[in-house]
């Protein structure tokens, strides 16, 4: 919506309501101004809270009176050293600092100020130095610092304890962490994008017996334990996956775009890059976000005509933030020597544009996530060099058989536009091509004994989400066999989701039989989801010593045993219930005998009629911290709740307000018979 809808909607929705609204982080008076602009004021007892880094700009939030303006205060000696010693040494305790580095820490801490970040950021940089040999490293630090924070402990103070992080990582960090600047203030970075695209741009070199992936995430790892990325929450995917995230600190970015516009490592277009010019361009990304204003639409026209004036023939990355570039986009056919081409969420592409792409040979990583791309031309094949494709949640319906041809492709990644799961790909012959895949989904297997032989081949392959058809007709037994045989060899495997299509329709057909012979099961699997009738879950589920999240649909098993299968699961930490995972006139009972020593998440799916009631008996998850109860139309009950001792958050939706009540009450007593300095209280969200 523009200025104009959103003002509307603002009014019609907290006009003559009382409101509280957090304002996180508003760097200028005239930002503030606008927004106090467009709030209704109705004399309701209303609140705005406001965080801002600018005192000028706390005054103005508050009408110039000191006594609405709450000053963060620095952390003191204590809680400095507390906090010092928690990044540094993993404990806060007296004695886990040796006397050979009290010195230098009190000497840091001092200069540190009681900036938490500051504090975190050099504890984390000093904790691979606690040895006695790296007490030279903790002086240099100490004194590199200088007099910059002894006397000014303000943002630039801040700044200088960030570059200083920055300059004593490794070499092979600071591009990495360079990179990140790419990205808009606030943006939540998914983690596998941010690795793929690091191996696409040569940031990742090739390490013997590492593959590039595994060497990408040691990387990430380390700069997430230096507190240079900020780790997000998790994304939940359609498929149930999660997708880990990641942000960087303002401060901190602040200082990436500092230093990457200096060296030239990257050029920046939109937001508050209006107007800047660059000679050479190596990695263009263009952020959207320009007011729809008319001073701000002069400003908007001014970057397309510095768009238009530049050359774009040494470009190797172009990534555009900005949803409506469809003046960059015309210019597609100049940019001939991409390595990476990111237009996720970029809306407008036209047949065309695929043209433009499809010639850009040298082309390693290509996302059209979200996107609103209708067909993908057979000339994909031609990208001989490609190595990530990602076209989920578009509007494709299918893939073109050429893109066998991508022999170097390792990450092919397509889902529909609504995320149906009960849709997908057609599997062509010659997959067995593509040997370097190691990411495949979502991939149908239907009547072709072959393709379910050639699958078998791809013997990299980590992940896979591939289903089989029973919506018209029975499965050809032959393809399930060969399905089984083909699964048997892919020791590699790490993800696994694997069903049939029309598992939801009746008559229900027992599709997923074929699990039974797989004689060899992936023992390195860490996420296994199966949607699809089966008589019981196989005996080599039990065998999986490495998952840790198994999701179940659809399956109609006996419930004593699938409890009894999956409670053998030693690593087991999140487990999804959904729709008919258990048969009729049964309830399900976790029992003190079927323990999940380490089950922290527990989803009971809608699943109408059964079971009647979640039971937990004494003992069963001792370590469950959060139970997600999906009732919405039905009316169920739980027992047990007491007996998980370690529960702290309850998520219910459910419209039965009776059963709704009942579940509440027994929280409630739970909560009251905890003791205080035991375990905290659980948390219940409710939605109705």
């Amino acid at each position: 919506m523009d200025v104009g809808e959103l003002e509307g909607m603002l009014k019609e929705s907290l006009q003559n309501n009382r409101y509280l609204i957090f304002i996180d982080d508003v760097w200028s008076k005239a930002a503030w101004e606008a927004i106090w602009s467009k709030l209704p004021s109705s004399n309701c007892g209303s609140r705005i809270i406001v965080t801002t880094r600018i005192d000028t700009v706390a005054k103005a939030c508050s009408n110039y009176c000191d006594y609405y303006i709450h000053h963060m205060k620095p952390l003191d000696e204590k809680e400095s050293d507390q906090l010092f010693r928690r990044k540094a040494f993993g404990s806060m305790t007296e004695d886990s600092c040796p006397e050979y580095l009290k010195g230098a820490m009190e000497n840091i801490l001092k200069k540190c100020g009681g900036l938490p970040l500051a504090i975190a950021n050099i504890a984390s940089l000093l904790a691979s130095y606690t040895h006695p040999e790296g007490k030279k490293m903790w002086e240099i630090v100490g004194r590199s610092i200088g007099s910059q924070m002894d006397n000014n402990p303000t943002l630039e103070g801040m700044r200088q304890i960030l570059t200083l992080s920055y300059d004593h990582l490794p070499h092979h960090l600071k591009a990495c962490i360079m990179y990140l600047s790419i990205f808009p203030e606030d943006y939540v970075i998914c983690k596998d994008r941010l690795l793929k695209r690091w191996i696409a741009e040569g940031l990742i070199p090739e390490k013997r017996g590492m593959t590039q992936m595994e060497l990408a995430e040691a990387y990430f790892n380390e700069l997430m334990s230096r507190s240079m990325i900020d780790r997000g929450t998790y994304i939940v995917t359609v498929y149930q996956w999660r997708e880990e995230t990641c942000r960087m600190h303002d401060m901190m970015l602040e200082v990436m775009v500092s230093k990457s516009l200096e060296s030239n490592f990257v050029s920046l277009l939109g937001r508050q890059y209006e107007g800047m010019a660059y000679d050479r361009i190596r990695r263009l990304a263009i952020h959207g976000g320009v007011e729809a204003t008319q001073e701000s639409s002069s400003k908007k026209m001014t970057a397309r005509r510095g768009i238009k004036a530049m050359t774009m023939k040494h470009v190797r990355s172009l990534s555009i933030f900005d949803t409506e570039a469809q003046n960059l986009l015309a210019r597609l056919g100049e940019f001939m020597l991409l390595r990476v081409l990111d237009l996720e969420d970029c809306k407008g592409l036209q047949k065309e544009h695929m043209s433009h792409i499809c010639r850009m040979y040298l082309l390693r990583f290509l996302s059209l996530k979200c996107s609103d791309i209708k067909v993908m031309p057979s000339r994909i094949g031609d990208l001989e060099h490609l190595q990530t494709l990602d076209v989920r949640q578009t509007q494709l319906t299918s893939l073109p058989e050429t893109v066998t041809k991508l022999e170097k492709l390792e990450h092919l990644l397509f889902t529909t536009k609504d995320g149906n799961l009960m849709s997908g790909w057609i599997l062509p012959q010659g997959i067995n091509k593509m040997k370097a895949l190691r990411q495949l989904n979502k991939a149908v297997v239907v009547s072709e004994e072959k393709v379910a032989e050639e699958i078998g081949d791809l013997d990299q392959l980590e992940d896979l989400c591939i289903y089989v058809d029973t919506r018209n007709k029975d499965m050809d037994q032959n393809v399930l066999e060969e399905l089984a045989k083909s699964l048997s060899k892919m020791n590699s495997l790490q993800l696994l989701d694997i069903g049939n299509l029309g598992c939801d329709k009746w008559p229900f057909k027992r599709a997923l039989h074929f699990l039974h012979q797989v004689k060899s099961p992936p023992q390195l699997l860490r996420y296994f989801r199966i949607c699809g009738l089966i008589d019981q879950l196989p005996k080599w589920v039990g065998g999986l010593m490495n998952l840790t999240e198994l999701v179940i649909a659809w399956t109609y098993v006996d419930g004593v045993q699938l409890f009894s299968d999956i409670c053998k699961l030693p690593n087991l930490q999140r487990l999804t219930l959904g729709p008919y995972f258990i048969r009729h006139g049964q309830d399900m009972v976790a029992r003190s005998s079927q323990s999940f020593p380490k089950l922290k998440e527990l989803t009971l799916g809608y699943s109408p009629e059964v079971p009647e009631v979640y039971g937990f008996e004494k003992g069963c998850m001792p370590e469950l911290e959060t139970l997600v109860l999906q009732f919405d139309d039905q009316w169920k009950t739980t027992a047990g709740i007491e007996h998980l001792k370690n529960l702290k958050e309850v998520q219910i939706s459910c419209v039965k307000e009776g059963a709704l009540a009942a579940v509440v009450e027994v929280l409630e007593v739970e909560n009251k018979n905890r003791l205080k300095s035991d375990r905290e209280e659980i948390r219940v969200i409710v939605r109705s």
